[in-house]
């Protein structure tokens, strides 16, 4: 239990370093909170192996499912932002219109 809790702590270090590091790309800024998720969801399957209660291994259903519909809403908003502004840098495209 203790290699898994290891590897999760460390994929949400890395995620939680990503966005703080880079706020340019937004892709990169998806992909962070997807593996924050990734992270939190090992965290879940390892105390549920640990306690013997499935309830851990079915909420990590949900989250995936939750994490499916970002990832894809998140990546049709940055297909449209790429088409309207030609950029998906985010220091570009912090001004609203309309």
């Amino acid at each position: 239990m203790g290699h898994l809790l290891t590897l999760g702590a460390v994929l949400f270090c890395i995620s939680v370093a990503g966005i703080f590091i880079n706020r340019k790309n937004v892709i990169v800024l998806l992909m962070c909170i997807e593996l924050m998720l990734l992270a939190v969801n090992i965290n879940f399957v390892a105390f549920s192996r640990q306690l013997g209660d499935p309830a851990g291994q079915v909420f990590v259903f949900f989250i995936l499912t939750v994490a499916a519909a970002e990832a894809a809403i998140g990546l049709a908003i940055v297909v449209t932002l790429f088409r309207n502004r030609r950029t998906i840098n985010v220091a570009e495209i912090d001004m609203m219109k309309g």
